[in-house]
């Protein structure tokens, strides 16, 4: 006998580790397909983790594990890329927009927006001029928030 005699998880179980793992999976994609269609509601991981009958612990842990982001962070993102087309359509004000999409802090929603575009809103929002024109689909995709490990990445190479 080999010192190394624990059985892989599906041996032990019968199959029921990768069972959890794909339920815990569609879990998740649930969570995300949540995120992206009440952005501008309220959200907390709190209330994302009882919607799907998990801790906020283990939800944050596997989100991140599944999709390398917290939940937080993925909402935030969603905020953010809405925030971005309503400042490029330029009929709202900067603090409209931070409601609009779902923040309840003027502060957090600017800290969050100059972190992600690396500009604050408003600087953003009279900038957004230079994609007039655009396809909303092309814009959508050439303005993308990256966030700082992303841009630390790409500049390294």
């Amino acid at each position: 006998m080999t010192t190394d005699s624990t059985p892989a998880p599906t041996q032990a179980r019968g199959g029921a580790a990768p069972d959890r793992y794909l339920r815990d999976l569609a879990l998740l994609r649930r969570v995300r397909d949540r995120i992206d269609r009440e952005y501008d509601r309220p959200l907390n991981v709190e209330a994302l983790a009882r919607g799907v009958h998990m801790s906020a612990g283990h939800l944050s842990r596997q989100f991140r594990r599944a999709y390398g982001e917290s939940p937080y962070s993925y909402l935030m993102t969603r905020r953010i890329e809405r925030a971005m087309a309503l400042l490029r359509r330029g009929d709202l004000s900067v603090t409209e927009v931070c409601f609009a999409v779902g923040c309840s802090s003027l502060g957090t929603f600017s800290s969050r927006f100059t972190e992600l575009v690396g500009v604050p809103p408003s600087v953003y929002r009279r900038q957004a001029h230079g994609v007039e024109g655009m396809p909303p689909c092309v814009a959508k995709r050439v303005t993308r928030p990256v966030r700082n490990r992303e841009a630390s990445a790409a500049s390294a190479q």
